[in-house]
């Protein structure tokens, strides 16, 4: 349904009627009354009695009537925010996560947020898994967070990021020539007979129920990902890691896809309600990069 239908019919109820509105609107009658009938065309329903002088609201009509005027006024304090957002002087805005997201998204995330808003700081902190990111969000040391999609947040709002494939990363020092043994794409199965280098306090982490028992294979249990890195271009156990991340900070270890493919859909986490501007901003520019569409990136 076009916004200007819903605009013109407020019009009409507003106005008494088609000239009126038609005045009011600076458009002809004509126009106006093919644009309601229209309207109720696509709404399959008679919005108008038209059997007297003046149009009188039909019941269907009348309960359109306060859809509409709803209608409106959410666009007018969406207008509103956008504007305030595009506006923002100074500010900072707080996000949490942790290890398995530092890179990404939410490097590129920060990068195309303060590309838009160069005054804003964002200051971001470290946190342990999504109960982490949950409880800085209750407590309000935080007003959004990166976090794991699949993670349940009660009382929160989420909006999808983007979706990690996750790929097995070993260097060729890998013990007793595992690496080229190694096809790509690699089984599942697989990762409970190599020896890795995770951080097995990741509750989100996607191959959790792949590890051998007890997680025996586990050789190493880091929680940082520069020194998980590090291990793994030492030789000393191999990593399942974001693709992305693989690709630009672990350029010098081979890369294998898992079959069938490994995935972990990102998420922003925020409280529901009114927001600050700057996270308003930063909210905007998840939904920008998680679409493709420039939402924000013309200024004033």
């Amino acid at each position: 349904m076009d916004l200007h239908f819903v605009a013109y019919f407020v019009a009409v109820v507003d106005h008494g009627g088609i000239t009126k509105a038609a005045q009011a609107l600076y458009i002809s009658q004509p126009s106006l009354s093919q644009a309601i009938r229209t309207l109720e065309r696509r709404l399959g329903v008679t919005l108008f009695d038209r059997t007297g002088r003046r149009l009188v609201l039909t019941e269907a009509g009348r309960t359109f009537d306060l859809s509409a005027r709803r209608i409106l006024a959410d666009v007018e304090r969406a207008k509103a925010k956008v504007a305030a957002v595009r506006e923002l002087e100074f500010g900072r805005v707080d996000v949490v996560s942790y290890s398995a997201f530092s890179i990404d998204p939410l490097v590129e995330l920060v990068r195309r947020f303060r590309a838009n808003f160069p005054r804003i700081v964002v200051r971001v902190f470290d946190t342990y898994g999504p109960a982490g990111v949950d409880t800085a969000l209750r407590r309000g040391s935080a007003e959004v967070g990166v976090s794991d999609l699949g993670v349940a947040y009660e009382g929160l709002e989420t909006s999808p990021l983007s979706a990690q494939e996750l790929v097995l990363a070993a260097h060729s020092s890998l013990s007793e020539r595992v690496v080229e043994s190694l096809s790509d794409p690699v089984p599942r199965a697989l990762l409970d007979t190599l020896p890795l280098v995770v951080d097995l306090g990741d509750p989100s982490s996607q191959f959790r129920g792949l590890l051998s028992d007890g997680a025996q294979n586990v050789v190493v249990d880091c929680v940082h990902p520069v020194t998980t890195w590090e291990l793994v271009r030492r030789g000393i156990g191999a990593t399942v890691v974001p693709k992305k991340v693989a690709q630009q900070q672990m350029a010098d270890v081979r890369t294998f896809s898992f079959d069938p493919p490994m995935k972990r859909d990102v998420c922003l986490v925020y409280r529901s309600g009114e927001q600050s501007p700057a996270a308003a901003a930063f909210i905007a520019t998840a939904v920008e990069m998680a679409s493709g569409t420039a939402l924000l990136s013309e200024k004033d």
